[in-house]
């Protein structure tokens, strides 16, 4: 399709496609005979990771079957790769269960929702993101004990929120549509039910009041006169409690090293900020399922004084976990491909976004800790919430798509009826199903001694 290709044209385009990819053949999902075996694909990328935090993300993902789903991006990409492709292509979150949306505050210090986790991120079918969405809802829903009902209207709204979305923007100004965004008020005040209007208000307010003060009072302490992060083994561990075998010293050298290159990454305007601050201390902090084990660090940097602090993030960003499936990423440094594609799909990302290479190679990518941070209380939502949260979190991953992919093609194909609709929610709980199959498989092994978990 030329760039001078009219909207009329780019949607009969996405229309035309489902001539050789029809919109039914997404709801078919069944493991081809030499399906890889998922607990080693797991166990593949525990292999440079702090072997002493691995036993941590497996005890995490073997709680449930939902939580064992949020540890699985290579997987599902592994069995994505075989399934039917529009050949559309958007930047993808890369992981996109309803986990990783959630809140953050924008530069202007708006509150707002979208899609933030891109560990993952490559360019790729726009499909795979929402097929990960919504097999994540079905497998929240059982989590939750909802009835089969409630669990398919919430699955199925997610893809029609999605639908209608992405149609809206068909409609919109190509500015408009990048400059789109949702806020907490605007969720909150959509919200027909009083109950549920205060349910996310009270958690927004929460959301709200999360910053660097608030990680001082939680995260860190006075020694001898000096703020130092609070030792919490093994979730928080400062690099000074760390055994001499595993290098502190070196560790906390190649972080302060890695700094000046990721200033460099930032805007001028940013250095001069940043630069008001200086290092106090530095750990190693557990975060999520998925990401336990990679080397995730905090930061405590601080400014006129102890009550002028900036908590700082710094994760390693080691390869895609779709990377076997798509094509090369163009930028070769992980953390400025995570942050490339953040920055993609996000209306707005946080200022101090940036990235690093570290001795080793490791690759790391920087940002605020907390700062209005906040995630869905799935195991805290009724089914009517959770329903509106489908569709909120279908909105936002359209928009994220809408912001790099062609919403004239994407909204063409998917098309204004039932059909994809109801194929992806079949979809969702045949994959949901596999899920299940490969949590089991996964539990046996640590009930074997195949492979370790342990309790952070």
């Amino acid at each position: 399709m030329t760039e001078s290709a009219t909207p009329a044209d780019r949607r009969a385009r996405g229309k035309e496609i489902r001539k050789t990819v029809p919109r039914s053949s997404h709801a078919v999902w069944a493991p081809p005979a030499e399906r890889a075996d998922p607990v080693t694909l797991i166990t593949d990328q525990d292999k440079d990771r702090l072997q002493f935090l691995v036993p941590i993300r497996h005890y995490r993902m073997a709680e449930s079957a939902f939580t064992f789903y949020r540890g699985t991006a290579k997987v599902m990409a592994a069995d994505l790769a075989g399934t039917p492709a529009t050949g559309l292509t958007s930047q993808l979150c890369g992981d996109a269960h309803l986990s990783n949306f959630g809140s953050f505050g924008t530069p202007t210090r708006q509150q707002i929702f979208d899609t933030n986790d891109f560990d993952e991120t490559l360019p790729g079918p726009w499909e795979w993101d929402l097929k990960r969405l919504v097999a994540s809802f079905v497998l929240a829903g059982r989590d939750n004990e909802f009835d089969d009902a409630d669990t398919h209207d919430m699955t199925r709204s997610a893809v029609v929120g999605y639908q209608n979305a992405m149609a809206k923007y068909t409609t919109m100004a190509t500015l408009d549509v990048w400059y789109a965004h949702l806020t907490m008020q605007q969720i909150t005040d959509a919200l027909p039910k009083k109950k549920d209007r205060s349910f996310v208000a009270k958690r927004a307010t929460k959301y709200r009041s999360k910053g660097s003060m608030k990680a001082l009072k939680k995260l860190a302490e006075k020694v001898d006169g000096a703020l130092r992060i609070k030792s919490d083994p093994p979730l928080i561990i400062p690099l000074r409690d760390l055994p001499a075998s595993d290098n502190p010293d070196e560790l906390g050298r190649e972080i302060e090293r890695a700094f000046s290159e990721y200033k460099s990454t930032l805007a001028d305007n940013r250095k001069v900020l940043l630069d008001k601050y200086h290092f106090v201390d530095i750990a190693l902090k557990v975060v999520g399922v998925g990401s336990v084990g990679t080397r995730c660090l905090i930061v405590l940097l601080e400014a006129n004084d102890d009550s002028d602090p900036l908590f700082l993030q710094v994760k390693e960003a080691t390869a895609s976990a779709l990377k076997d499936y798509l094509p090369k990423s163009r930028y070769s440094h992980h953390g400025e491909r995570v942050v490339r594609g953040q920055r993609l799909m996000q209306v707005s990302s946080d200022i101090f976004l940036g990235w690093s290479v570290g001795a080793g190679g490791h690759a790391y990518y920087w940002r605020q800790l907390y700062d209005m941070k906040g995630s869905a209380d799935i195991a805290k939502m009724s089914p009517r919430l959770l329903k509106q949260y489908a569709q909120i979190c279908g909105w936002t991953l359209a928009h994220s798509h809408a912001r790099s992919g062609d919403p004239f093609q994407i909204s063409g194909y998917i098309g204004s009826g039932t059909v994809f609709a109801e194929s992806l929610t079949e979809f969702a709980y045949a994959y949901a199903d596999q899920a299940q199959r490969d949590f089991e498989a996964f539990t046996a092994a640590i009930a074997s001694g195949r492979i370790e978990a342990k309790e952070g």
